[in-house]
């Protein structure tokens, strides 16, 4: 955590010493929940070790995986977080998984007391939502068989703890169709 904040040259160690004491360490286990829907986001968190996934259900009661989270990228229910409205989306841990959590009235207390943790926090947003754009464009100009390769290129050491519905699902494919990819790649 430390580390990431100091590579993005907003702040100072005393400013980064600060969260530090304002958030704390959780260790989730394989099919834990960060947040499930119905609950209100009150926290964000900075993935140490790990992966997660966001999913929601369809109108026919499918999980539809929207969102693959790994290491050192913070993750929570962005809407929930922002309008402290019930989310719903979950947030599950797909393996053992290290949170730095940070309790939102924290955060809030931090911005009000230095805009550098409001820079920080638009950043953080902005980096979302350019994350979700740019994979709505993939999903809409890609073929499967490329989305499948480019999620490879981007997360190869952590490709193989993901159960492959969820890869089906977040590539919008079956695992029948997702088989017949892996089938004809070289990975």
């Amino acid at each position: 955590m430390k580390e990431y904040l100091s590579s993005i040259n907003i702040f100072k160690n005393s400013e980064i010493d600060e969260v530090i004491q304002f958030g704390s360490y959780h260790k989730y286990k394989k099919g834990d929940f960060f947040i499930k829907e119905g609950q209100i986001s009150k926290n964000m968190a900075f993935i140490n070790s790990g992966i997660l996934r966001s999913y929601y259900y369809s109108n026919s009661g499918n999980e539809i995986t929207y969102c693959l989270s790994f290491p050192e990228s913070f993750i929570t229910a962005f809407s929930s977080y922002i309008s402290q409205e019930k989310s719903s989306i979950n947030i599950q841990a797909l393996s053992d998984t290290e949170l730095f959590v940070i309790q939102k009235n924290q955060m809030d207390k931090l911005i009000k007391e230095n805009t550098n943790w409001l820079l920080f926090q638009k950043q953080t947003a902005e980096k979302y939502f350019m994350t979700l754009e740019k994979r709505v464009f993939e999903h809409q100009k890609e073929k499967a068989e490329n989305r499948y390769t480019n999620l490879i290129k981007r997360h190869p050491e952590y490709i193989k703890q993901i159960p492959l519905q969820y890869i089906a699902s977040y590539l919008g494919i079956t695992q029948r169709h997702l088989s017949r990819i892996r089938a004809k790649t070289d990975f």
